[in-house]
């Protein structure tokens, strides 16, 4: 029901481009949509991909070799963006009708349809503000690429382990050219902290937090920053390189990805929820074909001293905190909550013939206490990934990647039924993606 929701949604807001005379078709290019304007100057384009997936597990040190394969739809989203007469308000809706998480983690994470839905303004040339929902600049760079962009098949183990993906609040970006046609972007955020469709009680405070970029040799060619792969061949070098932070007061779910899902109270029945501080830094280097990406995130926490009881999943209430044995409060939050570091480095060539090669190498700390001790879901400090691309188009109309990962495991990890492994693991991923 919901999809087919979304589906008439779409369908009402495509009807002006059937009724009215006055709208008519500027330009199709394949795998960049359908861009459409009108006699006074607004313009709308409509655009969609799909990617189906296949992926291959094993575990290496289990006796019986056992494989685990999945198909699925990764994705099936479409996205209609619109600008006014003088392009100063803008929108835009992206839905998803696959069903599936943008990153799938714990193994419950529901699938999402309604991915971005914000109105921005134009304030001035350089200053803009938008409000809804949309992907957040305090993630980490990898989450400002569109996902049919990828280098590889999927995203690096940092962007799963601690970005919150979308978030719903107020953001404010702005773009100044320095001395030299270097340029300076920063951005500010103020969210409601509680991730993406939360239709439920907002918990918690606000989350506060920003990014600040420098690109040193000027901008990239064609939204190239927002691009994985050097599609355009850059003639001179481009270079970004990025810091973020935020601090979240009060979240209700591991990293703020969600509202709800882990509550504590204290004595007087009240909610007491805790901190979630993130920072990193970043970058990306593009030049002929050749690029790179480089991240590093790092998250802390802080608990209450006033939190005395916990909601179980069933609803009651508990005021056990035991953590080896013992009542220790703090430390069995933090062990509920996406708390270390990590950092992924990756680069790639895209040759002329349009067939890319890939590498990238993630690695995961997690701290004494922290949910990326989870035998099943992490625990599994090394990821070393392989890939290679065919683009079909010289855009990103069409493509088929393959990757391989190999994952050291760490010991007490598990497979995905929670049974215990003896040695490491890989995964083989094939995906197609095609537009329109």
């Amino acid at each position: 029901m919901k999809a087919l929701k979304l589906i008439i949604t779409f369908w009402v807001l495509s009807v002006p481009l059937c009724a009215s005379a006055q709208i008519h078709l500027d330009k199709y290019t394949f795998g960049e949509g359908l861009n459409f304007s009108g006699e006074k100057g607004y313009s709308i384009r409509l655009e969609g991909y799909a990617q189906p997936y296949v992926e291959v597990k094993r575990y290496v040190g289990n006796d019986d070799k056992e494989l685990y394969n999945r198909f699925r739809m990764r994705r099936l989203r479409l996205n209609l963006n619109g600008k006014s007469e003088n392009e100063k308000l803008s929108y835009r809706l992206k839905v998803d009708l696959s069903g599936t998480p943008e990153i799938q983690i714990e193994g419950d994470d529901a699938g999402t349809f309604l991915l971005d839905a914000f109105i921005s303004y134009d304030i001035t040339d350089n200053i803009s503000l938008t409000f809804g929902q949309k992907s957040t600049p305090t993630d980490n760079r990898e989450l400002r690429m569109n996902s049919q962009t990828l280098q590889l098949v999927e995203r690096s183990r940092v962007t799963s382990a601690f970005s919150t993906i979308r978030e719903f609040g107020l953001f404010a970006d702005a773009t100044y050219r320095l001395r030299g046609g270097s340029y300076l972007k920063p951005s500010l955020a103020i969210t409601n902290g509680d991730g993406l469709n939360v239709f439920d009680k907002d918990r918690g405070g606000l989350k506060y937090g920003g990014r600040l970029d420098f690109l040193p040799f000027g901008l990239f060619t064609y939204f190239g920053q927002f691009r994985q792969v050097d599609m355009v061949r850059e003639l001179t070098p481009k270079l970004v390189v990025g810091v973020n932070y935020s601090f979240n007061n009060g979240i209700s779910s591991r990293r703020g990805r969600g509202s709800g899902n882990i509550i504590y109270l204290n004595d007087d029945d009240e909610e007491s929820l805790p901190d979630y501080t993130k920072y990193g830094i970043d970058f990306l280097f593009k030049y002929k074909g050749f690029s790179m990406i480089g991240e590093f995130v790092k998250s802390t926490a802080s608990v209450s001293n006033d939190i005395t009881q916990r909601v179980r999943n069933d609803g009651s209430i508990s005021s056990s905190f035991e953590v080896n044995g013992i009542q220790d409060v703090k430390n069995y939050v933090k062990g509920r909550m996406m708390l270390g570091e990590g950092y992924n480095l990756q680069a790639g060539y895209l040759f002329r013939n349009l067939i890319s090669v890939d590498a990238r190498y993630t690695h995961l700390k997690a701290d004494e206490h922290s949910f990326l001790n989870n035998g099943t879901f992490y625990n599994r400090p090394n990821y070393y990934t392989f890939g290679i691309s065919k683009y079909l188009e010289r855009n990103y109309g069409a493509k088929v990647q393959a990757s391989f990962t190999y994952i050291d495991a760490a010991p007490g990890s598990n497979d995905i039924n929670g049974n215990p492994i003896d040695g490491n693991e890989w995964i083989g991923r094939l995906i197609f993606s095609i537009g329109f």
